[in-house]
């Protein structure tokens, strides 16, 4: 299987002007073989990688980085050019590839050589190539068996470097049980950011703390003079804002995502268009917030490491559909209560819409609808809430089992 993993750099000053030397180094290659292709016929990544010792012999600079790192450039190139036409194929307006500015380029990878992570006077090093060795935070061990395929290293908008070791493990991922037995269905929503069907329901992360320091930053730095040295410093400001949210947020859902992953042989959830209802008008900035997207793509890697069955259902319907007779009944958003008016089953609005989750992904992978019916289990309107700071602090959430639902 292959990992990614993540370790901040800690390079000195004349380091850390050798790795910005390399990226822009490496940006003017781009933008050369940019140039190229826009004026060339026929061309790939292999043939255009081939130039690449003819063109050391004029361009001097490329001597002091490494033949890898350059290759894989050009392969950047060709495998933007892929992505582009691939969205060109599905139906969406694409222009071309835009010339790379300074600072729009922001890192390099080493393949297959020119890298190696040493131990000095029981420090963890890494070792690069034309570069030398960089001190690192090596925060946590690779796997025993782990060989590092690649090494991406890269500069955040916060100044910061890290390296990005692309290892693969022998190991393939564990077998999915043919006849999972521990399921669960997960409606994820603003209000409560995870509704389960075995009587969760996980409040959404209160970030609003960071959100205001972000926004007197943001503030700060529209008042300075822009290019100037106090403007660089305050927009280094803002990205440390923005990275603080950033990592905060990704901590509780791969903390949440992390939890079903283990706990469950099915996951069931709706397969959600994410960015589709970003661009819905009205409460965007909560959608966007919520990160739907990022933590329904957690949760179906996290379930294939785990050898766990990760369905994604149509959530056309979820919500007013019964659970308990399958007749729909339209609500508007601000009812958070479920009531049937043909069978009289009542629950949680959200915990109706997890049991036909649970139900329509049972039905996928072969195993028909849910053995223990959701009138026996569903939870009622009042459902007791496990909160986000629970989630991070402990690691998952405790589940706590509710009295059943009423018909």
């Amino acid at each position: 299987m292959n990992y990614n993993y993540r370790y901040r750099l800690r390079p000195s000053d004349a380091l850390e002007d050798q790795l910005a030397w390399t990226v822009d180094t490496c940006r003017q290659v781009y933008n050369h073989f940019l140039h190229r292709l826009n004026r060339t016929d026929n061309t790939s990544a292999y043939s255009e990688q081939k130039l690449l010792p003819s063109l050391k012999k004029w361009w001097n600079d490329l001597k002091q980085v490494h033949s890898k790192v350059l290759q894989k450039v050009v392969q950047r190139l060709y495998d933007n050019l892929s992505t582009l036409r691939g969205h060109k194929e599905n139906g969406y307006h694409v222009g071309t590839l835009n010339w790379k500015a300074p600072g729009e380029y922001q890192s390099f990878t080493y393949s297959q050589s020119g890298f190696k992570l040493k131990n000095t006077s029981g420090r963890t090093r890494l070792w690069l190539s034309k570069l030398g060795e960089i001190p690192l935070t090596f925060h946590r061990d690779l796997p025993d068996d782990a060989e590092i395929k690649t090494v991406t290293i890269k500069q955040e908008p916060t100044g910061k470097w890290y390296a990005i070791l692309g290892i693969e493990t022998p190991d393939d991922p564990p077998q999915k049980p043919e006849n999972p037995e521990k399921c669960v269905g997960i409606d994820v929503g603003i209000l409560k950011y995870a509704h389960d069907t075995d009587g969760t329901a996980v409040e959404s992360p209160d970030f609003s703390d960071e959100r205001e320091r972000l926004e007197r930053a943001q503030r700060a730095l529209s008042r300075k003079e822009h290019g100037s040295a106090n403007w660089e410093k305050q927009r280094r400001v803002v990205a440390q804002r923005h990275a603080d949210l950033k990592r905060k947020r990704r901590d509780f859902l791969h903390k949440l995502s992390n939890y079903y992953a283990t706990e469950y042989d099915l996951v069931a959830s709706e397969d959600l268009d994410a960015k589709g209802l970003v661009e819905l008008p009205g409460n965007s900035r909560n959608r966007a917030g919520a990160a739907w997207g990022t933590f329904l793509r957690m949760l179906e890697y996290k379930c294939e490491r785990e050898g766990a069955h990760f369905v994604a259902v149509d959530p056309s319907g979820t919500t007013k559909e019964c659970a308990s007779c399958g007749v729909s009944t339209d609500k508007p958003l601000w009812v958070r209560e479920h009531s049937c008016p043909a069978c009289g089953f009542k629950a949680d609005r959200d915990a109706n819409a997890a049991w036909n989750i649970l139900s329509r992904g049972l039905e996928q992978v072969g195993e028909g609808r849910s053995e223990s019916t959701p009138v026996e289990t569903a939870l009622p309107v009042d459902t007791d809430s496990v909160s986000a700071k629970r989630v991070v602090e402990t690691g998952s959430p405790t589940l706590k089992r509710e009295p059943s639902g009423e018909q």
